[in-house]
């Protein structure tokens, strides 16, 4: 039987995940019209949001995928991919080019997510082996 709580966490982040490309892409618009952004800086913020999208729905593919059809290694392959994703969220949180305090909101509630998915799944995975 999948792990429920871990498939209730994957739709939440899966709501929270539009809310936040957004929310970030609105903010992006906002400071490169208020804030003079050094150099290419605005480009690589922008890139780096896109290469998030991109890879977060993949992850959330896998996991849905992984845990609904109980398979470790899609769960697995999951539980790998949020380093990546943990990586950009910190970036956004910290290393942007400008932080804003809704920034420091967003990607905190992305981080507790991370840990809480990451949680779920190493023990959904240690349910389906054992």
């Amino acid at each position: 039987m999948a792990a429920v709580p871990l498939q209730l966490l994957f739709y939440v982040n899966g709501f929270y995940l539009v809310l936040y490309i957004v929310a970030s892409l609105t903010m992006l618009i906002y400071k490169g019209q208020t804030f003079s952004y050094p150099g290419d800086f605005l480009s690589v913020d922008l890139t780096l949001l896109v290469i998030m999208a991109i890879a977060e729905v993949l992850r959330l593919y896998l996991g849905v995928r992984g845990n609904l059809a109980e398979e470790d290694s899609l769960l697995g392959l999951s539980l790998v991919m949020i380093v990546g994703s943990v990586f950009l969220a910190v970036y956004f949180l910290v290393w942007q080019t400008y932080v804003l305090k809704t920034d420091i909101i967003l990607n905190s509630v992305l981080l507790v997510l991370y840990g809480m998915e990451s949680i779920l799944k190493v023990s959904a995975i240690a349910a389906f082996n054992g």
